[in-house]
This record gives C-alpha cells, structure tokens and sequence, in this order.
C-alpha cells in the first residue's frame, strides 16, 4: 500500500520480520524510505507531517506482528524514530541551502516568504515530535508502552534535526547581518520569482543532495579498485 509516496507494505514487512540485530539496517531502511518520500513532493510542513505520520503507522503496524521481547521492540522503534530524524535533518540542510541563495543575494530575512521559512526551521523539532505522538496516540496494547518510552528518551535527549535547526538559524542571521553591512542587494524580480517557487526550490536542493551522496558512495569502490 502506498501512502504519502511510502510503500508501508514493505516497511511493515521489515519491521515485522526484523530482530534486534538489525537495528541499523531499520534506521537506514527508514531514512531512505522518509528521504524518498520528501523528495517527491515540496517540502512543506503539511507534506512533511503527512510522511511521518505514514512511516510511523507503518513501523508501528510491523512491529505490533513482530515476536520479539517488549526490550527489543522498543529498540526497533528507537531506530524508526532515528531513521526519520536522519531525513529530516537532510531536509533542515536543504532548507539552510536554499535560504543560502537568498541571503548570499542580500536579500532580508523579513521578507514574508522567508520569515516562514525560518518559523518551519525553527519548529521542524516540535512538528516531528507532535506528528509522531499523534500518530501513536490511539495506540492500545504492546506497542503503547514502547512509543511513549521512545518519545520520552528522545525529548530528553533531543534530535540531531533540532540541532542543525538552531544552528542553521544562527548561521542565516549572522550571515544576513554581513550582507546588510556590505550592502548586497537582489534584483527584486529574480528574487520574488524564487520566493513564490521557495517550496519547490527546497525540493530541488533536497534531491540534488541526495543525488551528490549516491554519486560520491559510487566512485569510492571504483577507485579502490584502480589502486590495486
């Protein structure tokens, strides 16, 4: 079944086949799965809400059938989580990319589009946390006891997409501050047109990113292969 571009068929399955060795395996099978998903719409706060919240039914569904110990399931939703956070920290730094443009054509933070975008940036955390906790929040049974310890370590132990978020708002205000001083400024067409298209335009980085990862794992082994 394919719902907001993930195939939960084939994340139920894995998690409900998975043992506790796999764990990694999980995190990175979900992080492609979420990243994937992103990449195939804008990337919008509802979009993003809308992806989580099917990755987390999915794990939830998979491990609900899985016959592993309360300990060991808990551990694969651990993994779950970590696996959408590590999406969602591409999708911080497509964010700080995109932004980058703006800012490096000295364009102002204050403009409505832009000031948004930082309010999504800054609240990517709370969205990820609310939308997982929705998710599961009908939740009765096994699998209740797991999610709510999951989500209790974790809100005490902070994600990495919190992380990166505050610091990609620092960064952003500070290097705004420069290029007001060194008087940069965008030619306001050019500059509009991307602020209509900015969701469109985060998409775009996204990819590009992710399309910069699988070309460098690529070349790696072949030049391995040239030195013997």
């Amino acid at each position: 079944m394919m719902k907001a571009g993930i195939d939960q068929d084939a994340i139920v399955k894995m998690f409900s086949e998975a043992t506790a060795k796999q764990g990694e395996a999980l995190r990175t099978a979900v992080s492609d799965a979420t990243l994937k998903a992103l990449q195939g719409r804008e990337l919008t706060m509802e979009n993003i809400k809308k992806v989580l919240k099917s990755v987390t039914n999915a794990a939830t569904t998979g491990a609900a059938q899985n016959v592993a110990s309360p300990a060991d399931v808990e551990a694969m939703l651990t993994k779950a989580f970590a696996g959408m956070d590590a999406a969602l920290l591409q999708a911080v730094e497509a964010n700080r990319k995109a932004l980058q443009q703006f800012v490096d054509q000295g364009t102002s933070l204050q403009e409505k589009q832009l000031k948004g975008a930082l309010a999504n940036i800054e609240k990517m955390e709370d969205t990820f946390f609310a939308t997982v906790t929705q998710a599961t929040k009908g939740i009765s049974g096994p699998m209740q006891a797991p999610w709510e310890h999951v989500l209790s370590a974790m809100k005490l132990k902070g994600t990495d997409t919190g992380a990166q978020a505050t610091q990609t708002l620092e960064q952003l205000v500070a290097q705004t501050q420069t290029a007001l001083r060194d008087s940069r400024a965008a030619t306001a067409k050019t500059a509009q047109a991307m602020l209509d298209g900015y969701a469109a335009l985060v998409s775009g980085v996204l990819i590009g990113m992710s399309e910069g990862l699988q070309s460098a794992g690529t070349e790696a082994p072949a030049a391995k292969t040239k030195k013997k």
